[in-house]
């Protein structure tokens, strides 16, 4: 799979999108192949404040429970709440199935993030 290049990678596996001060959180497909069938994701409450590196959720598959680790600090503004009924999607769709939208604090810290030559050069390593 070709990874997107309007996105950053983060080295756990999260991509983000950055419109303006708004960005959309998704996990790669690269993680989702780790993962298996996804069959729930917990997400957090609108309004809750995210720091980047810590975990603002999980994942839980037929294999294992995964951490999601913010790639960037703000506020969640939307959660997908497809995601809900429908969790598979996110094996369908991974890069474009977000999981959170969020208002950044910080929206230029977005360079200490991977581009996807860097993101595919890490998961062929």
């Amino acid at each position: 799979m070709a990874y997107p290049a309007d996105v950053k990678y983060t080295k756990d596996h999260e991509w983000i999108r950055i419109s303006g001060e708004l960005a959309e959180i998704g996990i790669t497909d690269f993680a989702q192949q780790q993962l298996g069938d996804v069959v729930y994701v917990d997400l957090p409450e609108p309004g809750r404040t995210i720091t980047a590196g810590e975990s603002f959720g999980s994942i839980e598959s037929v294999k294992a429970v995964s951490e999601l680790f913010a790639p960037l600090g703000g506020e969640v503004v939307e959660v997908n709440a497809y995601l809900k009924d429908h969790p598979e999607v996110v094996n369908a769709k991974p890069h474009d199935t977000w999981m959170v939208k969020v208002r950044l604090s910080d929206p230029n810290a977005a360079a200490s993030l991977l581009d996807s030559v860097r993101y595919e050069a890490l998961i062929s390593a």
